[in-house]
């Protein structure tokens, strides 16, 4: 049997139907994509600036809150640091007033009354805790003029320098006891040679020169006035009523103690010298 054939305007009308709907479908889609990427980025932005302010608002007090306690640790620190070398600056002191000041006693240069003789430590009970407070005032004098002059101390910064230093400072207070001179002029330039010998040798710093030599002056002063009052007393004065050796003493005391101090306060940050 011959089929029929299909009209051509029904073709026709089919194709362009079909054609319609595929467009049509295209068009819906492609929409439909667009709304989505624009849904997308509008929650996107919606979610992402609520979350921007509350980062923001978190951490700028979080950064203040940081460095506030930062500054308050590192002053914490510091404060501590202090207390540390002046129990530290006190001890030494003490101690070595006790073991040197025994030494005078025992050669008979310095006289204390008989009732101070007898106790335990042949001293006078001031004697330690003023000359404890005396070095920690030295010793944290010294690194704070450093600071103040801009001209931080590294001449022979170690521990092994200071107890070599401290060794020949005990040295020149045993040779003031024992050394025996024709008269008491030539022991008291020995004793400024080698107390400049001692500055030389571990110092060499002009604030060093020049704070021994203040040490010595008010020291020579405080220790007149005490024997003027009759506290105690030195055998063969020829200075007013003390040894004239006895400023060279006090000056190789000051740098001494002046070294142990700046070995102290090695971990503090110092003042950059500025010309």
């Amino acid at each position: 049997m011959v089929k029929p054939m299909p009209r051509l305007e029904n073709c026709t009308w089919s194709c362009s139907c079909a054609a319609r709907g595929r467009h049509k479908n295209q068009q819906g889609k492609t929409a439909v994509g667009l709304a989505a990427k624009v849904g997308e980025m509008l929650s996107a932005s919606v979610s992402s600036s609520p979350m921007t302010l509350v980062d923001h608002g978190t951490r700028t007090p979080t950064a203040s809150n940081i460095r506030s306690s930062s500054s308050g640790t590192s002053s914490l620190n510091l404060n501590q640091h202090l207390v540390q070398r002046s129990l530290v600056l006190f001890a030494v002191g003490a101690f070595m007033a006790l073991v040197l000041n025994l030494l005078q006693i025992q050669r008979n240069v310095t006289l204390f009354p008989e009732e101070v003789i007898a106790t335990i430590f042949s001293s006078a009970w001031w004697v330690p805790p003023c000359c404890g407070t005396a070095a920690a005032v030295v010793g944290l004098l010294y690194p704070c003029i450093d600071s103040h002059l801009g001209e931080p101390h590294k001449f022979k910064r170690e521990w092994a320098s200071v107890m070599r230093c401290i060794a020949v400072f005990v040295g020149i207070n045993h040779a003031s006891a024992k050394l025996d001179f024709a008269n008491n002029i030539q022991l008291s330039l020995t004793l400024a040679a080698l107390s400049l010998g001692l500055w030389w040798t571990f110092d060499r710093s002009r604030s060093g020169l020049g704070l021994g030599i203040t040490i010595a002056f008010l020291a020579t002063l405080i220790t007149q006035f005490l024997v003027y009052n009759g506290v105690y007393q030195y055998t063969s004065p020829d200075f007013l009523y003390i040894r004239s050796w006895l400023p060279c003493i006090f000056f190789s005391g000051g740098v001494t103690v002046g070294n142990i101090g700046r070995q102290l306060a090695m971990g503090i940050p110092e003042k950059p010298h500025t010309d």
